[in-house]
């Protein structure tokens, strides 16, 4: 079940981004998810609309957005390769048809099922804190363009 994010989720949102930050980006250290864990709390969610994946009563995974922006897409290791992720950005899409997100260049999984939804790269740049290279990209595409379960 989707549903809007709430206060009490603090604890198992952060839980699954790390989880799926360990598996995802293994080529960052330590510090910065200390540091990144922080922002998360106290920055990110406060000025983005988030909604999160409930199985069971627990944080499966969550999805922010600050308006077109993904700031963040997270499913738990555990719970990946079931659609949580896609339906995560179909209900995105709802409300927002184009949608930009920043991938690093070595997370292979993610840009790989980002490809497979739909989105293209527009630009190559460097992550200003990690010095990893970034790729930018866009889904701009219709309703039913996008299913990369079947």
């Amino acid at each position: 079940m989707i549903r809007p994010y709430r206060d009490d989720d603090l604890a198992g949102l952060l839980d699954v981004w790390y989880r799926a930050s360990l598996v995802a980006h293994a080529f960052l250290d330590a510090a910065f998810f200390d540091a990144e864990r922080k922002q998360i709390a106290e920055r990110w969610l406060p000025m983005s609309e988030t909604a999160v994946y409930e199985k069971d009563a627990k944080v499966v995974g969550f999805l922010s957005l600050i308006g077109h922006e993904v700031g963040a897409i997270f499913v738990d290791p555990d719970h990946q390769g079931r659609g949580i992720g896609t339906a995560l950005l179909n209900r995105a899409r709802e409300s927002h048809p184009v949608l930009e997100l920043n991938v690093f260049e070595a997370n292979a999984s993610g840009r790989a099922f980002y490809e497979k939804y739909g989105f293209n790269v527009v630009r190559r740049h460097t992550n200003e804190a990690t010095g990893q290279a970034e790729l930018r990209l866009r889904f701009a595409g219709s309703a039913d363009s996008a299913n990369p379960d079947s």
